[in-house]
């Protein structure tokens, strides 16, 4: 184990199971009391010494928060608004070349500026979640946010805006940290629901960005967009605030060097997440590749339609965003593999009917925007919600990595699937998307369900997919390992009063030997 693992505290959840006196109500255990205070002081009472956290959110070992539905909403309402940061630019890029004056092809590196300040970001700001207080740490982010939006709304200066823009990108990584967040928080039997709904605010903030910016820029002037953005980001930051409880560090004396080591250490060590980042990258790629190209296929000869058509198939998004509670409670039923298994074998399908008929009815890219946007999302929870019980002190590491890979399958499908597309057709590129999610099929039936943790391929433990079979069978498994070993300690208990009973014989065995010669010696020196 490395130094940073060895320095690591215990999960959060467990405090209050450490907490239980052993002797009498009155007199805790001197260990559980120090505990206590040790958390106690991680704990505050204010946010950057100066705001006052409200007495409900403040930490409590005893008393931890509830995650309830309300909590979870919150998450979900902030990662839809400020994920939407990253996207409001691109319906608008003819907008900025018209008001700073200069060309399109100008205005084109601001979709990527933006997004590389958000990878930025996710390496750098989000393993911060695993090292320092998340609650101070998501406000800051928000007011950086929500601040700099103001700038791109008023400034005149495209230098300005791209500056302005890229610095956004690395602040709007909010929802990354909200995520390990809520897996902490919620119970283990609820982890995948309260993911699924954080994940559809993500989905949904993409929708939204997109449409809205669309929306307002047909009819009023483009930074009326940005200042609704200022709005809603102001209005996020006061909902997190009377809504989001405190928590400790939960790594303490670990440095923020070491915190990005074990990034990159636990990318090559360990056989889920490695398994997980071959899954998502081609993935996300096929997700990418298929919303870039489908703008070149409904307006190009095999459908024709307006730019207003085309984006309202993004509303078809909406199907994945409302189905996210039943994924999420479906997922919490299942093995997480086996959810994966499922999502994965439906995308194939998906795609399958992609490349025969997508070219040639409408129908089939309806079917195909709502197949791949389900089990895209439940494919994405279970991956994350395996991920991220590997180990509870690094859940912000762990996600950090499977987004990195995320947004590398999302450079790699937009970069590859557009050239396929432009070179060869939609039937082509069609085709690639199926290859991809063939490779991620073959990479997750590498590794079976049930395997050791530091097993890299084969199979363990069997077939069962539902979490309730295996939770019994575990559990008797656990039984009859404590009857072998109930049944173990008796035999050796008997054993040792048979030893302990022939020794005692054999002593008095001896004694009376003993006792036989003295007597034969008296009467012997009598006889004398």
């Amino acid at each position: 184990m490395s130094g940073s693992q060895a320095t690591e505290q215990p999960d959060l959840v467990s405090i209050s199971e450490t907490l239980q006196p052993v002797s009498t109500p009155s007199s805790p255990a001197p260990q559980a009391t120090e505990k206590y205070r040790e958390d106690r002081a991680g704990a505050s009472n204010k946010d950057f010494g100066f705001l006052p956290i409200p007495k409900s959110l403040r930490y409590d070992p005893e008393h931890p928060a509830h995650f309830g539905l309300a909590m979870n909403v919150t998450f979900g309402l902030a990662s839809t608004f400020i994920v939407s940061n990253l996207y409001y630019c691109q319906p608008l890029l003819i907008q900025f070349a018209e008001a700073f004056g200069v060309t399109e092809h100008e205005v084109s590196n601001i979709p990527t500026l933006v997004q590389a300040g958000y990878a930025i970001g996710l390496l750098f700001i989000t393993p911060l979640g695993d090292l320092i207080r998340r609650r101070p740490l998501l406000l800051l982010l928000t007011v950086i946010t929500a601040s700099l939006t103001i700038g791109l709304a008023i400034t005149k200066s495209l230098v300005v805006f791209e500056v302005l823009t890229f610095l956004i990108g690395i602040a709007s990584v909010t929802p990354q940290i909200l995520m390990p967040l809520a897996a902490d928080l919620a119970p283990p039997e609820r982890r995948a629901s309260a993911l699924s709904i954080v994940l559809s605010g993500l989905l949904f903030g993409v929708l939204i960005a997109r449409v809205l910016a669309g929306i307002v820029a047909q009819f009023v002037t483009w930074r009326v967009v940005y200042f609704i953005a200022i709005g809603v980001q102001y209005a996020v930051l006061l909902m997190l605030y009377w809504m989001l409880p405190d928590y400790p560090a939960k790594n303490k004396g670990v440095t923020y060097w070491g915190i990005l080591y074990s990034m990159a250490r636990y990318a090559v060590t360990e056989p889920l997440l490695v398994q997980a980042i071959l899954i998502t990258i081609p993935s996300s790629a096929v997700f990418t590749n298929w919303w870039v190209t489908l703008t070149f296929l409904l307006g190009g000869p095999q459908y024709n339609y307006s730019t207003i058509v085309i984006g309202l198939f993004g509303l078809v998004g909406m199907v994945g965003v409302a189905m996210a509670p039943l994924i999420g409670r479906t997922i919490d039923r299942l093995v997480p593999w086996s959810a994966t298994l499922v999502a994965i074998v439906a995308l194939v399908i998906t795609h399958a009917i992609q490349t025969a008929a997508v070219g040639l009815n409408v129908a089939v890219v309806i079917i195909v925007c709502i197949g791949l946007d389900v089990f895209r999302q439940t494919q994405q929870v279970s991956i994350t919600t395996g991920v991220l019980g590997l180990e509870p002190n690094a859940r912000s590491r762990l996600n950090a990595v499977v987004l990195l890979s995320l947004f590398i399958g999302q450079v790699m499908g937009t970069a590859v699937g557009s050239k396929v597309y432009t070179d060869h057709g939609w039937r082509p590129d069609a085709a690639l998307n199926l290859g991809w999610m063939g490779f991620a099929l073959l990479v997750l039936l590498a590794r079976g369900p049930h395997c050791r943790r530091y097993t890299w391929f084969g199979w363990e433990g069997g077939m069962e997919l539902r979490k309730s079979r295996v939770a019994a069978r575990k559990q008797a498994e656990e039984d009859a390992a404590a009857a072998a070993a109930d049944k173990k300690q008796e035999s050796e208990g008997e054993g040792s009063v048979v030893v302990e009973k022939r020794g005692s014989d054999e002593k008095r065995r001896s004694e009376d030997e003993a006792e036989d010669r003295r007597r034969e010696g008296r009467s012997a020196d009598e006889a004398v």
